[in-house]
């Protein structure tokens, strides 16, 4: 087993939370009871995905405030919110409110651009703003001053029997230190550091100075270190899909190895107009992921990773990945257990 002079200090997991349109209560059940699962296992984190007008989780917010109720220590992350769907002023209140209500574990992660098929739902979305709305940084910097305490109006007072603050309430102490970015590129990554946010990279990157997916990443993650006031202290997290197999079944195997092998040919050059790059699916034992992972130029950069659950598969699987993960393969990347 290759060495690792940093030994990996958080493990978080990421789930898209999916649900059957007939029967959303039952998807929504299993997203929490696999954070609770999470939990149990020692992970350090627990991060659900955001999906509009699809059968995923549209509110992580309602979702994770609901997982604070039901968990007492695992940290709570979205990974991440299209603020061009949400309103900054809202969104702060509702982020603080469920910071509060978890003990300060909140740790949401925002992301800029237009929402998804815009063309297609601007009108029930923005009817009489679509061409004005900014989704551009300028929305998250809009947030980040909300949630940090800004004042977001120069009224305050006492208005008969009501009393009104200058800034958003309820103020969560910290949640401005927890907020965090999701990156795709270069330009991005340094704006998350030139505003002090930490960084999200994920399995998607933008092949920009290289098609080499863990080179892009790497280029990434020290642009990031270097305009952040925290230098090679900012935090952040890698998110790649793992699939670790030490206990999986074998009919499991199979099925993990088909999935991985229909989303390879994405993973051999650059997609679209943007030139997105994916990373490989890592599928395995334990200690074969660990190796390839302790062979990837961005992981050994990082001290923190959000591994992402594949979309599709079965609450026993991610029971059976979940527990290999905790079990497997984040000692074998130098992880201790929560306790």
């Amino acid at each position: 087993m290759p060495e690792t002079s940093t030994p990996l200090r958080k493990l978080g997991f990421l789930t898209i939370g999916l649900f059957d349109e007939a029967d959303p209560r039952r998807g929504h059940e299993s997203t929490l009871e696999i954070i609770e699962l999470g939990e149990r296992l020692g992970f350090d984190s627990a991060w659900v995905r955001h999906r509009h007008l699809q059968y995923g989780i549209s509110s992580p917010v309602a979702v994770l405030a609901a997982a604070s109720q039901r968990t007492s220590r695992i940290e709570l992350g979205t990974a991440v919110i299209p603020v061009g769907w949400e309103n900054p002023l809202r969104l702060a209140e509702d982020l603080a409110t469920v910071d509060l209500l978890s003990g300060g574990r909140l740790n949401p992660g925002v992301s800029v651009g237009p929402p998804m098929h815009f063309d297609q739902v601007k009108h029930a979305l923005y009817p009489d703003t679509a061409e004005a709305e900014d989704f551009g940084h300028g929305r998250v910097e809009r947030l980040l001053d909300f949630v940090r305490g800004t004042p977001a109006t120069d009224f305050s007072g006492v208005e008969g029997f009501e009393v009104f603050s200058d800034r958003v309430q309820p103020q969560a102490p910290g949640l401005g230190r927890r907020m965090w970015y999701g990156a795709g590129g270069l330009r991005s990554a340094r704006w998350a550091g030139e505003h002090g946010m930490n960084l999200l990279t994920s399995s998607v990157v933008k092949a920009e100075e290289s098609e080499d997916f863990a080179e892009v990443q790497l280029s990434h993650i020290r642009t990031f270190r270097a305009h952040h006031p925290d230098g090679d202290r900012a935090r952040v997290s890698q998110g790649l899909v793992v699939i670790p197999t030490d206990s999986a079944t074998p009919e499991q195997r199979k099925k993990y190895e088909e999935y991985a092998e229909g989303r390879t040919p994405r993973t051999v050059t650059p997609q679209g107009p943007a030139r997105m790059m994916f990373a490989p699916d890592l599928v395995g034992t334990s200690e074969e992921i660990a190796e390839r992972l302790y062979a990837h130029a961005a992981f050994r950069e990082v001290d923190e990773v959000a591994f992402a659950l594949p979309f599709t598969f079965a609450h026993e699987d991610y029971v059976q990945i979940l527990t290999d993960i905790a079990h497997g393969l984040g000692p074998a990347l130098g992880w201790r257990p929560a306790g």
